[in-house]
């Protein structure tokens, strides 16, 4: 289903795609994101989150 991993900065609106690829890894659940369903991420710590599920889960244990 995934081919590659894609290496992304992450902006404040908006994310660039800096390695091209087809999706990146949830930082909290580690389940893989199709870069076309990526919607939540945290630019300072640079990481995304597969749901605001793991997005809450990660600002609660920050």
């Amino acid at each position: 289903m995934y081919k590659k991993l894609a290496k992304i900065k992450y902006l404040p609106n908006n994310f660039e795609v800096i390695e091209d690829g087809d999706h990146v890894l949830c930082a909290v659940s580690g389940k893989p994101i199709n870069l076309e369903k990526l919607q939540y991420w945290n630019v300072d710590l640079q990481e995304p989150y597969y749901s605001y599920i793991e997005a809450s889960k990660k600002r609660e244990n920050s």
